[in-house]
């Protein structure tokens, strides 16, 4: 069954694909069947530069349930262990 459950959302950063950077500007959060992951269903991320009108710049990352959860927890200690004056709002 497909949910269509999207978020979508403004990013700033960087990523790389083989040996080039790229800018990333956006990002699509959503869970779905996977195209590659051997999983039922995925939360999968993509992420491009919304400023570049060839959307073959993306970069996409396919995670099973769990390890989206444990992923996301894994930022979340990451962040609170960082000194709060190298945290940028």
């Amino acid at each position: 069954m497909c949910t269509y459950l999207t978020e979508r959302l403004a990013v700033e950063g960087s990523a790389k694909a083989g040996e080039r950077w790229a800018a990333v500007s956006s990002a699509s959060v959503y869970f779905d069947h996977p195209v590659h992951a051997n999983a039922e269903h995925s939360v999968n991320l993509d992420f491009f530069d919304a400023r570049d009108s060839g959307l073959s710049r993306r970069v996409a990352v396919e995670l099973t349930p769990s390890a989206a959860r444990e992923l996301a927890a894994a930022i979340e200690r990451v962040l609170a262990s960082a000194p709060a004056e190298l945290i940028a709002n």
